[in-house]
C-alpha cells in the first residue's frame, strides 16, 4: 500500500485488530502496524497522532460488533440487561487483549454510547434514577473489564495458561493451615467454568441493582 495519508482510518482499524490478535497489546506499535500495513509510520500519524488514539479508534471498533439483543415481547428488563453485558464480554473476547484496549478509554462515539444507552435506558425502565443508573451502568461495566482481562490471562497466545493445577496445590496447603474460608471455597476459585463464573457474578450484581431500585419504589 504505498500511499499512507490516503489510507482510511477504518483500514488502519482493522489492520491494528489483526496486529493485536498476532502480538498483543505489549507488541502492538505503531511502527509494526505501519509496517503490516506497508506504509511509512509517519503516515499513520495523520490519522492517529499516538498510540492512544488509536486504542480509542481499536476500542470504537470492538464496541461496533457488540450485538444488541432485540426486544422481545414480555421479557423483563433484567433479562435483556444481562443479554447486554454477555453481548460486550463477548466482544472483547474477540480479540487477544480486547478488554485491555478498552479499559481506561472513554470513548465518545456512536457505537459505545448505543451500548451505554441501551444498558441505562433498561435500567431507567425498571425504575432506576439516572444517577443509579450511572453508577449501575459503570459498575457493570468495569465487572466485565474485570473479568475479561482475568480469563484472557489464561489465554495460550499470551504465554499463559498459569499451572493452574500447581497453584490451587499451593493455594490448598496455605488455606489448609491458616485460611479454613478460602480452603471451603478452593473448588469454585478454581473452576474453569468461566461462563458460570461469569454468570454468577453478574447475577449478583443485578440483583443488588434490583434491590436498591425496589428500595426506592
Amino acid at each position: 500500500m504505498a500511499a499512507g495519508v490516503g489510507i482510511q482510518q477504518e483500514v488502519i482499524v482493522r489492520a491494528a485488530l489483526t496486529l493485536l490478535d498476532e502480538v498483543g497489546l505489549e507488541g502492538l506499535t505503531m511502527r509494526r502496524l505501519a509496517t503490516a500495513l506497508k506504509i511509512q509510520a509517519p503516515s499513520l500519524y495523520w490519522h492517529f497522532p499516538n498510540k492512544q488514539a488509536l486504542l480509542d479508534g481499536m476500542a470504537d471498533a470492538i464496541f461496533g460488533a457488540v450485538s444488541l439483543p432485540r426486544n422481545r415481547k414480555g421479557q423483563i428488563w433484567d433479562v435483556r440487561l444481562k443479554a447486554v453485558f454477555r453481548a460486550i464480554r463477548r466482544a472483547f473476547l474477540a480479540h487477544r487483549d480486547g478488554a485491555r484496549v478498552f479499559a481506561g478509554t472513554y470513548v465518545p462515539t456512536d457505537n459505545v454510547l448505543r451500548v451505554v444507552e441501551a444498558m441505562m435506558a433498561l435500567m431507567q425502565e425498571a425504575g432506576a434514577s439516572p444517577k443509579l443508573s450511572s453508577d449501575a451502568a459503570f459498575s457493570l461495566v468495569y465487572y466485565v473489564l474485570g473479568f475479561t482481562m482475568e480469563e484472557q490471562g489464561l489465554d495460550p497466545r499470551t504465554g499463559g495458561p498459569l499451572d493452574l493445577a500447581n497453584r490451587q496445590a499451593e493455594f490448598a496447603n496455605l488455606a489448609a493451615m491458616k485460611y479454613p474460608s478460602i480452603h471451603t471455597a478452593l473448588h469454585r476459585m478454581f473452576d474453569d467454568d468461566l461462563d458460570d463464573r461469569f454468570e454468577a457474578g453478574l447475577d449478583l450484581l443485578i440483583s443488588g441493582l434490583k434491590a436498591r431500585i425496589d428500595t426506592r419504589s
